[in-house]
């Protein structure tokens, strides 16, 4: 089911609310968006995903809320340039993605299920995990190897 959940980097300088289902399949609410990206959280093998190990759940812009902390975002953007990924310059957590793609409906986030707060664990446990194969930009597929992502 879709809940409003905040989230925030380690040392709380950057804090924001986003609507998010962690349900598993067969009790997610209607999705916001269609697409396989917004159905699922996801972990990636490519080469940023695979260093920062990354747990991202994809979540439309009209569905996340940057509630603080804008000025204590560092930002890197590689490759072609189009993932606006974002760290805290305090304590170095990375919270959350944002980038726009039209196959996707335009802008989007990432947030990293991790820096969700209060989220019992069990809830995260039992939410459904995709598998990308972004290290051979084969993203429909999973890897072959994914226990250690």
């Amino acid at each position: 089911m879709i809940q409003t959940r905040n989230g925030s980097c380690h040392c709380g300088a950057v804090r924001f609310s986003c609507d998010i289902d962690l349900a598993p399949a067969g009790q997610r609410s209607p999705q916001i968006r269609p697409g396989p990206w917004f159905a699922s959280t996801l972990r990636c093998n490519c080469s940023f995903c695979g260093k920062t190990r990354m747990w991202k759940n994809h979540v439309p812009s009209e569905a996340f809320r940057l509630l603080q902390g804008a000025e204590n975002l560092s930002h890197y953007r590689f490759g072609e340039g189009s993932i606006d990924h974002t760290f805290c310059r305090t304590c170095g957590v990375y919270a959350f993605v944002s980038a726009s793609e039209p196959v996707m409906g335009g802008d989007f986030f990432c947030v990293n299920v991790a820096c969700l707060d209060e989220v019992d664990p069990h809830e995260l446990a039992a939410a459904p995990i995709s598998y990308e194969d972004g290290a051979h930009d084969d993203w429909a597929n999973p890897p072959p190897i994914t226990g250690y992502l």
